[in-house]
């Protein structure tokens, strides 16, 4: 097992390691250490089948079931699938190309932990890979905070609503994505989290309110609210805090939720193809503000 930085403020690959079998307890804390530090990690080569990929991810927590729930893997709901392919007229998987900033699950009362995913397919262009997947390091965020902000900010609490971030994917042009049903929204009602968190892994305070699911600062007034959230989204993005993450194909990818926000680059067409599979670690093994 061999772990190599990027070099930036986001990034390490781990070689040495086939994820589609058991590996032990220690490389196993290893690897939790290593995405603690550095947010985002590649793991390349990997050959999985939907269910190793769901039994490694497993390692890290229970597995959400998404609630777009037609764009599962047959007979493991835990795996999503990613695409933007369509046979005989229906779509492959769920299409996630051009997601603005967010993190996710921060609209779920059990937050994230982790993202774990495996790209089978990924488009090219002049021998260049497209569909980079961009971060920002909510670490260097809150660091880089105003002192007097933290102290303002500190103690109070942010809404994240799953409706915001469906219905901004659904106004994108090309987007196929059905509106919720109303069982769908009653199964995510929006709820509220601190707005700066101790990471569970590496013990250090980061900035928890994304701009795609976070609504409003719960103690503040509603201008007030808005102006803040206003300057953090356009903080949290600034060049020093972002890392770009290029796939190859065979790469599993897998990035943790607490410390980073995310989005996808869509630049590739629809007969460019994509196929990725998903697995989400809900924070279920890391309570926030316990260091491990």
């Amino acid at each position: 097992m061999r772990v190599t930085s990027s070099g930036e403020t986001l990034g390490a690959t781990i070689e040495g390691l086939d994820l589609g079998r058991p590996f032990s307890d220690g490389e196993l804390d290893r690897v939790v250490r290593t995405l603690g530090e550095r947010g985002v990690v590649r793991f390349p080569g990997q050959k999985l089948t939907g269910r190793q990929l769901a039994d490694f991810s497993a390692r890290f927590g229970e597995l959400e079931i998404n609630v777009a729930n037609a764009y599962q893997e047959p007979g493991i709901p835990e795996v999503m699938i990613l695409s933007n392919i369509v046979e005989d007229g229906r779509p492959v998987g769920l299409a996630d190309a051009g997601q603005d900033w967010h993190t996710d699950m921060s609209y779920s009362r059990t937050i994230a932990f982790a993202n774990v995913l495996y790209g089978i397919k990924i488009p090219k262009r002049g021998g260049r890979p497209l569909g980079a997947t961009e971060f920002s390091n909510m670490h260097a965020a809150y660091d880089g905070l105003p002192e007097e902000m933290k102290r303002d900010l500190e103690g109070m609490t942010v809404l994240h609503d799953f409706n915001k971030f469906w219905d901004m994917m659904r106004r994108e042009k090309g987007s196929k994505r059905p509106p919720l049903t109303e069982a769908q929204r009653k199964a995510k009602p929006p709820v509220s989290h601190p707005i700066f968190l101790a990471h569970p892994t590496t013990g250090r305070r980061v900035l928890y309110a994304n701009p795609g699911y976070a609504v409003r600062i719960n103690e503040l007034p509603e201008k007030e609210s808005e102006q803040t959230l206003e300057f953090l989204f356009e903080h949290q993005l600034k060049p020093e805090y972002r890392y770009a993450f290029h796939w190859q194909e065979s790469d599993v990818l897998m990035w943790e939720d607490i410390g980073t926000i995310h989005s996808a680059v869509a630049d590739y067409g629809p007969h460019e193809h994509r196929l990725i599979k998903r697995c989400q670690v809900m924070a279920t093994m890391f309570q926030p503000g316990e260091e491990r």
